[in-house]
């Protein structure tokens, strides 16, 4: 199987991340998957997101959860983007993705467009947060789902598997090779994050990880992350 390359909130090191300009500019660089985040407006619409306010990415303040999607609709997101929603991604790319929930209301708003639009063989659903990844899985069969760690041990694996996810995004800053070998006997994908150096890159091969989530296309196109 290929290395994978996974373009983080599309392409955040070149454009504004989680931008509709982003994930194409993600999808022209060749980049395996795009990876987003969701969060839940006021009014319940799935918006394309990673803080929990709009302060950072955006040129308003306050938390996305406190602003219906017109009021979210009315920020510029950099470079006069304005913030998607999670469908007008699915038809502007078709890449496949890797929709990172915060929680398990978004976890149920993103399984009834997974389950209206048929999307399980495009979207793997990834968080930082067991009980979102077992409400997605309980709500769409056969859904692929990734648990995230940024502080993590070996632990991080019996949580995978109690939580049903096949693969586990680890931060490569404090990935070891005892937690990729108690992963490798799980039989868990392992995919390293966020790998923009060529320290990481090195680090990346020496483990022998399935896939790479970067901030930058360039990764894509050394040529070197073929198994």
């Amino acid at each position: 199987m290929n290395f994978l390359t996974i373009g983080h909130r599309g392409v955040m090191g070149v454009e504004p991340e989680n931008t509709l300009r982003s994930f194409i500019a993600a999808e022209r660089a060749g980049l395996d998957v795009i990876e987003l985040d969701l969060h839940l407006s006021k009014d319940g619409a799935l918006v394309v997101m990673h803080d929990t306010d709009v302060d950072r990415t955006t040129d308003g303040t306050g938390p996305i959860a406190g602003k219906t999607l017109a009021e979210l609709r009315a920020l510029d997101a950099g470079r006069g983007e304005r913030v998607p929603v999670f469908e007008e991604v699915l038809d502007t790319v078709r890449a496949p993705l890797q929709a990172e929930i915060k929680d398990v209301a978004a976890a149920r708003a993103l399984a009834e467009v997974m389950l209206r639009r048929d999307l399980v063989a495009r979207v793997e659903v990834s968080s930082f947060h067991d009980e979102a990844i077992a409400e997605i899985a309980r709500l769409v069969p056969g859904v692929r789902t990734a648990l995230i760690g940024s502080r993590y041990g070996t632990d991080i694996v019996e949580r995978a598997v109690a939580a049903g996810a096949a693969t586990v995004c680890l931060n490569i800053r404090r990935l070891t090779l005892e937690v990729v070998e108690h992963a490798r006997k799980a039989d868990l994908r392992i995919i390293g994050w966020v790998v923009n150096t060529q320290d990481h890159l090195r680090l990346v091969r020496a483990l022998a990880l399935d896939g790479a989530t970067t901030d930058h296309p360039e990764i894509k196109r050394t040529g070197r992350f073929t198994a």
